[in-house]
């Protein structure tokens, strides 16, 4: 038998083996998280954004692990992305899977990072958002396509947290 033959009747099985297994994994990683709750809807009228910014989605993360991601939900899915902070929420409008919306007062922090679930940039590249969904603590990674776009989403951000206690307290949470 011909050397390249061989190779191939080697190398495809082995292909379909670690494509059968990635599938597999995902279909598991989809069974762990199916207790996660569903995602906020998008309200129907959002007032002007603070700030906004066109970009990558990376994926969105188990608090703490960046190399958890979550499945469920379209979340594990890297698009592109235009975000867009609004005194009312966070809004993640992702080609290819549904926007993602978190309320502000599900907002806890967000800070600038390295690197998280296989997208890796220069230092404090990305900005991670750190929320709560239902019982769930969870990170959201974001790459601004220009950088002078990151400081007024940071500071818009910060805005954002920094009022979600007050209207917590207004409407007497």
């Amino acid at each position: 038998m011909d050397n390249k033959i061989l190779t191939l009747v080697i190398t495809l099985p082995l292909i379909a083996v670690v494509l059968l297994m990635i599938g597999l994994g995902w279909r598991n990683r989809l069974r762990r998280q199916s207790d996660v709750e569903q995602l906020p809807a998008v309200p129907q009228e959002l007032s002007l954004p603070l700030a906004a910014a066109d970009g990558q989605y990376v994926a969105t993360t188990t608090s703490g692990d960046w190399l958890d991601r979550i499945a469920v939900h379209g979340l594990g899915i890297r698009t592109d992305a235009e975000l867009t902070v609004h005194p009312e929420g966070v809004l993640f409008e992702r080609s290819g899977a549904g926007p993602l919306f978190i309320p502000a007062n599900r907002v806890t922090g967000v800070r600038q990072d390295s690197g998280m679930a296989g997208k890796f940039v220069e230092k404090d590249g990305l900005l991670v958002v750190s929320w709560t969904l239902g019982g769930r603590e969870l990170d959201t990674g974001f790459r601004t396509r220009r950088a002078d776009d990151k400081p007024a989403v940071l500071e818009a951000f910060q805005e954002l947290i920094s009022a979600a206690p007050q209207a917590d307290a207004d409407s007497g949470k």
